[in-house]
């Protein structure tokens, strides 16, 4: 069924809410087929907006691909310390595959969130805020991404010409443990935000419990779903260019149209 909730649409664009003024909420969707396939070539005619059972106006509509802001966050705590390098040459990847209207922000999180580099579309800026991270302390994993959100609040459209589709990219290998806020808080402002988090956990055979809960990974998966996201759990032992082939899949979600 090629229906969709939109005012401005795209069949390659992750699902999120952007707001550019009182009267008006501009949307990217995904539209895929039952085997998960993207749907392209759609038209304005495809849509229905409802709200509350109310069939609304489309005041917009494009099919043209819209910049990025992206927000990238590396777990640099202590327990990264052998992973950090695999962590690092993903960032790296994303940071290459953006494009000539495309922003991004770097944050380093271990015991606080640091913001490495403000948004920029200088890749070497942001490829050497990546680079210069080391491993060391406990993990502030809500205090990044609800520090994240903030700064993505900043990037807000006045027109049409000026929507950047947002998202977030957390690289971590396990659960909170110094976070000033809690999941709930984190979880709250992620659900009413306007950003898509994509979650890579980079954990080893060793790290996985046996049996019972496991916090991280439920955090990771949550933070994802609730966002219109996407999460992948990758063995911290493979090697580094399969890994990039498996992040390369999830920029695809947000970013299908650059190629």
């Amino acid at each position: 069924m090629k229906s969709a909730l939109l005012l401005l649409a795209t069949a390659a664009l992750s699902a999120q809410v952007f707001r550019g003024s009182a009267d008006t909420v501009l949307l990217n969707v995904t539209v895929t087929d039952g085997d998960g396939k993207f749907v392209g070539g759609l038209a304005q005619s495809d849509f229905q907006v409802f709200e509350d059972g109310v069939l609304q106006p489309m005041s917009h509509f494009t099919r043209e691909p819209q910049p990025i802001a992206l927000s990238i966050l590396l777990d640099t705590s202590t327990s990264m310390e052998k992973r950090l390098g695999i962590a690092q040459d993903a960032a790296v990847g994303f940071v290459n595959r953006l494009g000539p209207k495309d922003v991004a922000q770097v944050m380093g999180f271990a015991t606080r969130a640091l913001t490495l580099q403000d948004f920029s579309s200088d890749k070497g800026a942001l490829e050497h805020a990546i680079r210069m991270t080391h491993a060391g302390g406990s993990t502030a994993l809500y205090n990044a991404v609800y520090t994240a959100l903030n700064d993505l609040r900043r990037i807000v459209a006045k027109t049409p010409d000026e929507i950047r589709r947002q998202a977030i990219v957390v690289l971590s290998d396990g659960e909170d443990t110094s976070s000033l806020i809690d999941y709930d808080q984190v979880s709250d402002a992620a659900k009413r935000s306007e950003v898509s988090i994509y979650t890579i956990g980079l954990r080893s055979k060793e790290d996985t419990p046996r049996s019972g809960f496991n916090a991280a990974e439920f955090v990771l998966r949550t933070l994802a779903q609730d966002t219109g996201g996407r999460v992948y759990h990758v063995r911290s032992e493979e090697h580094t260019s399969e890994l990039q082939s498996r992040f390369g899949i999830s920029y695809a979600v947000f970013c299908l149209k650059k190629k």
